[in-house]
């Protein structure tokens, strides 16, 4: 008869450490910080980086929004000083004009002359004014980038529980002159 032996051997008596694993939960704080010092720092550091062409994508169409209407401002603003000024050299206007060249003279056609100074006058006044709101919409579009790092850090770890009900119940509400009428409760309980 063979006989086989078992080798048995002992066991470590240390045990392996399991790595600790910590739970993400951004500082709003930190985030709203970041979000400051740099647009798209703060959605980073919350771990939303689908965020960042989002915010990008809103300040090119700004910057996009500046350019074409400074643009257009420069082009109508040049256009009104060669069109009201002496100087037969300065004739920028022509091209915006569609119309025969020799109604521009303000001796023979006053009327046209003054409702193509006027159209142009409009047109400064068009492209200043989206051009200026450009850059407002600029800065509140960094506010917004901000306000949603912010958000986003302090909603972080938000927990939607299946324990949220809401009931339609109704009742008794009291109307204007003392009167009493009926209508509708919405109630939103949270059981623990």
């Amino acid at each position: 008869m063979i006989c086989i032996q078992q080798n048995i051997y002992a066991q470590d008596t240390v045990a392996v450490a399991k790595p600790i694993s910590h739970k993400f939960k951004p500082e709003t704080l930190r985030a709203t910080m970041l979000a400051v010092s740099f647009p798209g720092l703060g959605q980073i550091y919350n771990r939303k980086v689908w965020k960042i062409p989002l915010v990008y994508a809103g300040f090119g169409a700004l910057v996009y929004s500046v350019g074409f209407n400074s643009r257009g401002y420069n082009t109508y603003i040049k256009a009104y000083q060669d069109f009201t000024d002496t100087d037969p050299k300065t004739v920028s206007y022509v091209k915006l004009i569609i119309a025969d060249p020799s109604t521009y003279d303000p001796v023979k056609f006053p009327s046209a002359y003054t409702y193509y100074k006027d159209a142009m006058l409009r047109m400064v006044d068009y492209y200043k004014r989206y051009r200026d709101l450009s850059y407002i919409g600029i800065a509140g579009w960094y506010l917004v980038s901000i306000l949603d790092a912010n958000v986003d850090a302090s909603l972080f770890n938000y927990d939607v529980s299946p324990n949220l009900n809401v009931t339609l119940l109704p009742m008794q509400m009291s109307l204007p002159g003392g009167f009493i009428g009926a209508g509708l409760s919405i109630d939103l309980k949270v059981n623990f």
